[in-house]
């Protein structure tokens, strides 16, 4: 029997108010993402790719509809227990790295660790192993700024992991490298949540990275619907 899906997207609305007038991003989308799937989303700026993906999060509320992960309605929830399950069950690789630069390479790896209170001496450990395999393992008291933007971005793959969260949420991580550098994360992210029996959400308008999904969606007049050639979402 199939296993239930990880991530239920369902009649999903979102509007915001804008220069005095109500603008609608979000018009009944829906959607399931499987345990261990790895979907890209697609669609021109302003579409609503991050919107959708901060709502998966938890971070933004729907106008209406809802999220579900793993069968907990994220609306159903507080603000404080959203942010709770963000730090246990999710991991987040975004454009602009978001390291902290007053931390090392180090203690940036091991933030999600400590924010989850999960830093025992054997995650530790497992952290130090995963940040080598992002290439960095001897980089771990360097700062950010001595790394190079790939660097950079290695490192936040490895942090998005390093907790073993069940979901990875990915906005535009190729956006700040060039196509070379951008190819060796995506790549880099696609190995490692699937070495690892992660699920992957991730958000770009680069067609180049939707080579490495499973399932492409594409977000168009409000709605989820499955890109040519990709199985239409559930």
């Amino acid at each position: 029997m199939p296993s239930s899906p990880l991530v239920e997207i369902v009649d999903l609305h979102r509007s915001f108010h804008e220069a005095g007038a109500e603008r609608s991003i979000l018009r009944g989308a829906s959607a399931t993402i499987a345990r261990g799937e790895i979907v890209v989303l697609l669609g021109r700026s302003g579409s609503g790719k991050s919107t959708v993906l901060n709502l998966i999060a938890g971070i933004d509320r729907p106008s209406a509809g809802d999220v579900r992960l793993d069968g907990v309605s994220l609306t159903a929830l507080t603000e404080r227990d959203r942010t709770i399950l963000r730090r246990q069950r999710m991991g987040f690789v975004f454009q602009s790295f978001n390291l902290l630069p007053t931390l090392s390479v180090g203690e940036n790896l091991l933030l999600p660790l400590e924010l989850a209170r999960r830093a025992t001496p054997e995650r530790r450990r497992a952290a130090f192993e995963l940040l080598a395999e992002v290439g960095l393992g001897d980089r771990a008291t360097a700062f950010p700024d001595r790394l190079s933007g790939g660097e950079q971005q290695r490192l936040a793959v490895a942090r998005s992991l390093v907790h073993d969260p069940d979901l990875v949420l990915a906005d535009e991580p190729t956006g700040n490298l060039d196509l070379e550098n951008g190819l060796l994360v995506v790549r880099l992210l696609d190995r490692l949540t699937r070495q690892l029996g992660k699920t992957l959400v991730m958000v770009t308008h680069a067609a180049e990275v939707a080579g490495v999904a499973d399932r492409v969606l594409r977000i168009e007049n409000g709605l989820l619907v499955a890109a040519e050639g990709s199985p239409n979402p559930k």
